[in-house]
């Protein structure tokens, strides 16, 4: 399978990082996995990699919603901030457990290309990666 140059995980749970992770990394989808515990974490990450937008910039961001400090929605509302350049070059996904219709709803109106309920498979993954980047498995 090609790679995407960098995978950002941003959820607030450590297991689900480390797993999700290892998932990815089996697969061989980025070169590089990074992770961040809660939004602005993720937003410190986007500005390191992206002043200017390195090779090493995540290219896909999977999202938690429910996080302390800053959760998803918070994060989407800050990262609408960043210039078009950066927005542009990400795909975010919500992968989430959060089935509140509240939050479904809330999620139409963001720019998030796809919405997954954890855990993160590796059917998923493939289908992103192909939906998103038509990189084949």
């Amino acid at each position: 399978m090609s790679r995407l140059p960098s995978i950002l995980l941003v959820d607030d749970d450590p297991i689900t990082n480390f797993l999700n992770r290892k998932l990815l990394l089996r697969l061989e989808a980025a070169e590089e996995v990074l992770v961040a515990a809660n939004g602005e974490e993720a937003l410190a990450v986007l500005h390191r990699y992206c002043q200017p937008p390195t090779p090493s910039y995540p290219a896909l961001i999977f999202l938690d919603i429910n996080m302390p400090l800053m959760d998803g929605f918070e994060f989407l509302t800050a990262f609408q901030q960043l210039p078009d350049a950066q927005r542009h070059a990400v795909v975010i996904v919500m992968l989430t457990t959060s089935v509140s219709s509240r939050d479904l709803e809330r999620v139409k109106h963001q720019p998030v290309a796809d919405f997954l309920a954890k855990p993160l498979t590796q059917e998923q993954v493939e289908r992103v990666l192909e939906q998103h980047f038509s990189l084949n498995p």
